[in-house]
């Protein structure tokens, strides 16, 4: 069964930064687009970051210049780095992949079960 599980979240002063972390696990054949995304209290889930298997990376205009992500192929990771942050930052913070599981199987999109950061002084 395919989990991801994210970290590295917690409070943090306006101007601060923060390494989130999201660590793949279980069965994967293989490990295609994956992506940040945030939902704000009140708010949409909305897309941080994205990065293809090619590494090639999109961002959201809210974040771009402050923001890096990155992701291991090797364990299966992906991380996110953001500097300067505000807190219309603040939110839970998603994990997402697009994982084929088996040798000629669907890409199924899996989710983490998010984790906070909250930006305040």
């Amino acid at each position: 069964q395919v989990q991801l599980v994210e970290s590295g979240g917690g409070l943090v002063q306006p101007g601060g930064s923060l390494r989130l972390s999201c660590a793949v696990s279980g069965s994967i054949f293989a490990l295609n687009d994956m992506g940040w995304y945030r939902q704000a209290p009140g708010k949409q889930r909305e897309l941080v970051a994205t990065i293809t298997s090619f590494l090639n990376t999109n961002y959201a205009d809210s974040v771009k210049g402050r923001c890096t992500i990155s992701r291991d192929a090797i364990e299966n990771a992906l991380y996110l780095e953001i500097n300067s942050l505000t807190p219309e930052d603040t939110a839970v913070y998603y994990c997402n992949a697009e994982i084929v599981v088996q040798p000629g199987g669907y890409t199924n999109d899996y989710w983490g079960q998010g984790t906070q950061v909250t930006v305040s002084s």
